[in-house]
């Protein structure tokens, strides 16, 4: 772990930045907590520049690379004994009362906020493109995989169209034979996962139509997409597969899955039924 505040690196090489990796540094020093839950994308467009020049400006500071980087500021900007791996404002002091509260509070945030970010033309457009689809097929790789596997398991209720693969050698294999009557649901917080990309890319050069659930509204995923979904979880560098980024993920599914239910109600009650009578055996 690096022992030396990231502001002090950066004061300490502005000099020697070009003008435009200075105007990311100014703009870092004065929105450094925002910055944190920012996409690479998201603080190019702020600063006016092209995402080669953030790259290069992590580079300058000798990071590997913009999540690198944001992984430092997120340590530079921990305030008194605030926790930056765990929910957002956790103390090292909170009691258990204080810590249920605090994490009850996020929750609570994440799905309100992906309330307010549902573009429902988006919704009805994406249930529209399942309904007509041959095959639906779930994707996503780490804290992501287990959403999707979620989605399978319940759309597999009423359905028997949908997929989803837990290796990502095999996901790319099924994403290379999907055609113009499938349907890939990309499931990623950052958008910016690598396995993810070229499985978005395989599927969109086959034909496919591609649904990104994700947390930005730019990023190297939602460039392959035909519809993006936004979830409304903030998860910093430290946080990855944070319950709050998959609760608001599950929430968008859920209300997929109940709309197509909805719309497919007949087929669906009988899918249900049948499904559910299957596993009965299974109880005591």
């Amino acid at each position: 772990m690096r022992t030396v505040d990231i502001f002090t690196t950066i004061h300490s090489k502005y000099n020697n930045l070009t003008h435009t990796e200075a105007k990311v540094a100014d703009y870092i020093l004065d929105n450094a907590k925002e910055v944190v839950y920012m996409s690479i994308t998201d603080l190019a467009d702020v600063c006016g520049v092209g995402e080669s020049s953030i790259f290069r400006f992590c580079k300058s500071l000798q990071y590997k690379g913009y999540q690198d980087f944001k992984i430092a500021l997120a340590h530079s900007i921990t305030i008194g004994n605030e926790i930056p791996q765990l929910t957002d404002k956790v103390l090292m002091n909170d009691t258990t009362h204080e810590v249920a509260s605090k994490v009850l509070s996020s929750n609570i945030s994440a799905l309100n906020e992906t309330f307010k970010l549902i573009d429902y033309d988006k919704m009805d457009q994406t249930i529209d493109h399942f309904l007509q689809a041959d095959r639906i097929i779930f994707f996503g790789v780490g804290s992501s995989l287990m959403t999707a596997m979620e989605a399978k398991i319940k759309f597999m209720r009423i359905t028997n169209k949908t997929e989803c693969t837990i290796d990502s050698h095999l996901q790319m294999m099924s994403a290379a034979l999907m055609t113009e009557r499938d349907v890939a649901v990309i499931i990623s917080y950052s958008g910016s996962t690598k396995d993810t990309i070229e499985i978005a890319k395989k599927a969109k050069e086959r034909g496919a139509t591609v649904i990104s659930i994700t947390r930005f509204v730019k990023s190297p995923l939602t460039s392959y997409s035909d519809l993006t979904l936004l979830c409304g979880a903030n998860e910093g560098p430290l946080q990855g597969g944070s319950l709050s980024a998959k609760i608001s993920q599950l929430y968008l599914l859920d209300v997929l899955y109940v709309e197509y239910f909805k719309r497919t109600y007949t087929e669906s009650i009988t899918n249900k039924e049948q499904t559910a009578e299957s596993v009965t055996s299974k109880l005591l």
